[in-house]
């Protein structure tokens, strides 16, 4: 069903949201999607971050195990 709108449809579909919502109303609900997705993207770097750090100890600590096993 999606599959079939083309570029008429979409435009289409612009016109009336635009019409119905009004330009002020679309510039602030684009604004709040760019926090929203600007607010994922640094989550997610976060998220990576962390797991790095905790892979980096758990290294430290496998290193320090076996070289307390060898003294």
């Amino acid at each position: 069903m999606l599959n079939n709108i083309g570029l008429p449809g979409l435009l289409l579909i612009a016109v009336v949201v635009l019409v119905l919502f009004g330009r002020g109303k679309i510039s602030s609900l684009m604004g709040e999607v760019g926090k929203g997705i600007t607010s994922f993207k640094k989550g997610i770097n976060e998220g990576e971050e962390q797991l790095k750090e905790e892979a980096a100890e758990e290294i430290a600590d496998a290193t320090e195990a076996k070289t307390e096993d060898k003294v």
